[in-house]
């Protein structure tokens, strides 16, 4: 085999095996040959969780130094197949090579610092407050705290992203770096890619002496797949990235357990755009292609596509709106990632369709699983009035909202749902109204940022991906960044534990 030819097996990665048999389910890609994979079943997961929960009691408590070392032999281990990951993640999910080549160092990337970032151990937020024997009337004992990992932890990949919110991905170089096996639930969308990400997975195990339930992989099968892995009295916390619909049900199942355990999950936003007066006269056209560009990158399909523009009437605003039309008139049609993404798309345009109250500026007709795209304009009031008008579309289409004046506009971000992020594009005559609206988008979005535009998400200490609901469904967590290893730990104070039975790290 080639480094640039991968035929899958086909099977799930359970605790260092690969494992088949039963029901299958063939893999539907863009272009290029499909492929046969078994479907999970529920002892598949159960299998899984049992040796995640084993591992746990070796990996949970190795070194930092140990966990860093692994999760740099992971990348390394990815970018070794990395040409065959290009061919079999754009023949699955029709994403350009460019574009999965970026999104595996974006993988790789990532993975490198996190093992920088627990080589340093701030993240482990140790505290001491030493003893006062002689303290009246009570002498206070001493009392160390320390964050500690969970235990197993679910993940499931993501429709979107094949390498980076998937196998490998943030959820999962998270939970690794905090010293929690994974079981991830592949996606049916990109199963080869998956199992390609997982072989490079088990190599690192195989190499760094692991333990081998420090990782599994459950391909396909049916929703009780799902529902089997959010529930096993093993997995103490889940990772999601997906549609709102699906991530709430894996979420209500979570809360509904004997023992609930956290569900972080990233289910959508519409990113709204908030284009100042100022700012609106002076590069009217400019911010118009600059939207346009946004809104139709990888056809749309990126959690922080900036759906909305807020835009002020008049003359200005026409401007706007007339540059962004031009600019994607001129947007060929785009391969989504799967026929069920496709169909969502032309039944979200449909919905702007059949709205009175919304005037089309472009209407286009995507057909099979090409996209292209659509532009609407809305007055403000008549927004506020259809909560719809606000849900995401998944794919690039673009809304306009006309306000008549600041206080509308910033009564209309007070109406919003929860964000992922929010933007405003202002000049300096525009700052007495941004410092009115930054308060407001604040407690909307998880991000906030002026003058540029949301697609593309920096894995810096310093970012949040999340935001509050239905943006995730933990306004306090974020899924990229090293911040994101938090999730999978807990504190715990120790009291008069003596120092050569502590933790090394607390020792």
């Amino acid at each position: 085999m080639s480094q640039s030819t991968f035929i899958p097996r086909g099977k799930h990665l359970i605790a260092g095996e690969w494992v088949g048999g039963g029901e299958t389910f063939a893999s539907s890609p863009a272009h290029g040959p499909s492929h046969p994979f078994s479907a999970g079943t529920v002892e598949d997961v159960n299998r899984a969780a049992e040796a995640a929960e084993e591992a746990f009691w070796t990996f949970a408590y190795a070194s930092r130094e140990t966990r860093a070392v692994f999760l740099e032999t992971i990348a390394d281990e990815i970018e070794a197949r990395g040409a065959a990951i290009t061919e079999i993640g754009t023949q699955e999910s029709g994403l350009p090579a460019a574009r999965l080549e970026g999104e595996r160092g974006r993988t790789v990337g990532q993975l490198r610092l996190f093992a920088d970032h627990i080589r340093k151990g701030d993240y482990l937020d140790r505290r001491i407050d030493q003893a006062l024997p002689e303290r009246k009337p009570q002498p206070r004992p001493e009392i160390r705290l320390i964050q500690r990992p969970i235990g197993p932890v679910a993940v499931f990949g993501a429709s979107n992203f094949p390498l980076a919110f998937s196998t490998a991905g943030g959820d999962t170089a998270a939970a690794l770096a905090a010293g929690c096996p994974v079981v991830v639930k592949g996606h049916s969308a990109h199963p080869g890619t998956g199992e390609i990400v997982a072989e490079a997975i088990l190599a690192a195990i195989e190499k760094t002496g692991m333990p081998r339930g420090v990782f599994s992989l459950v391909q396909g099968g049916s929703r009780a797949v799902g529902e089997a892995l959010v529930q096993h009295p093993l997995i103490k916390a889940v990772g999601f990235t997906g549609s709102l619909t699906g991530g709430r049900a894996l979420f209500n199942l979570c809360a509904a357990r004997p023992e609930p355990i956290p569900f972080f999950g990233e289910l959508g936003s519409v990113n709204p755009m908030f284009v100042l007066p100022e700012a609106l006269k002076a590069r009217a056209d400019t911010l118009g292609q600059g939207w346009a560009g946004s809104l139709a990158m990888g056809a749309g399909q990126f959690c922080t596509n900036p759906g909305i523009a807020v835009v002020p009437e008049g003359s200005d605003g026409d401007a706007f709106i007339a540059a962004t039309k031009t600019a994607l008139e001129a947007v060929q049609p785009q391969t989504m990632l799967t026929d069920g993404i496709a169909k969502a798309y032309a039944e979200g345009s449909d919905r702007f369709n059949s709205r009175n109250s919304v005037k089309p500026l472009l209407q286009t007709k995507s057909d099979g699983r090409t996209a292209s795209p659509n532009l609407y304009e809305v007055e403000a009031d008549a927004f506020m009035e259809d909560h719809t008008l606000g849900e995401e579309v998944f794919g690039p289409l673009g809304l306009v909202v006309r306000t008549k004046s600041d206080e509308r506009m910033i009564e209309l971000a007070k109406n919003l749902q929860g964000q992922l992020t929010a933007t405003i594009h202002m000049d300096a005559g525009d700052a007495p109204l941004a410092r009115k609206l930054l308060p407001v988008l604040e407690r909307k979005a998880g991000r906030v940022l002026a003058n540029g535009f949301p697609t593309g998400v920096e894995v810096v200490d310093a970012m949040v991906h999340g935001g509050p609901y239905p943006a995730s469904t933990n306004f306090g967590a974020t899924s990229v960044g090293t911040l994101s290893i938090r999730r999978f730990l807990r504190p715990v104070s120790f009291q008069n534990i003596p120092t050569d039975v502590l933790p090394e790290d607390l020792a």
